[in-house]
């Protein structure tokens, strides 16, 4: 499993805190695995997230930087992922398949519940041109 020393140092927090209170972020943190588009390899990514019934929502965001972050490309390649996220008196972890929200009321939807979560999703969309994409983890 790859990540960024940044990534593993949150990964690292999130394992000793079971997922809750994690960095900036608080108790509204996933981990993200999915195979590298390019390398084949399993990386890892911290990222904030939302509920939408059974699912788990996250935003392509990379704070508004005009590409989209590195794990969008792999989840687009490989949607078949593994989520781990705090779940009672530990983490759980489950098999995902990846969907890219592509109907624009929908996206727009779930962006506005993920902004109530983390509102500086709305300012990253300011800084971009791009349309921030929504994810949904359909839990397998």
């Amino acid at each position: 499993m790859r990540a960024s020393p940044f990534n593993q140092k949150t990964i690292t927090e999130f394992h000793e805190k079971k997922g809750l209170g994690v960095g900036m972020w608080g108790d509204h943190v996933l981990l993200l695995t999915a195979t590298g588009a390019k390398s084949g390899e399993s990386i890892t990514t911290p990222l904030v997230y939302g509920r939408e019934g059974d699912h788990h929502v996250v935003v392509a965001s990379k704070g508004g930087a005009p590409a989209n972050p590195i794990w969008f490309g792999n989840i687009k390649k490989n949607p078949e992922v593994e989520v781990e996220v705090a779940s009672g008196h530990g983490t759980e972890t489950f098999t995902a398949k990846a969907r890219v929200v592509e109907d624009r009321s929908e996206r727009d939807r779930l962006f506005a519940m993920m902004s109530t979560i983390w509102p500086s999703f709305i300012d990253y969309q300011k800084r971009t041109d791009r349309l921030i994409p929504v994810v949904i983890l359909q839990r397998r």
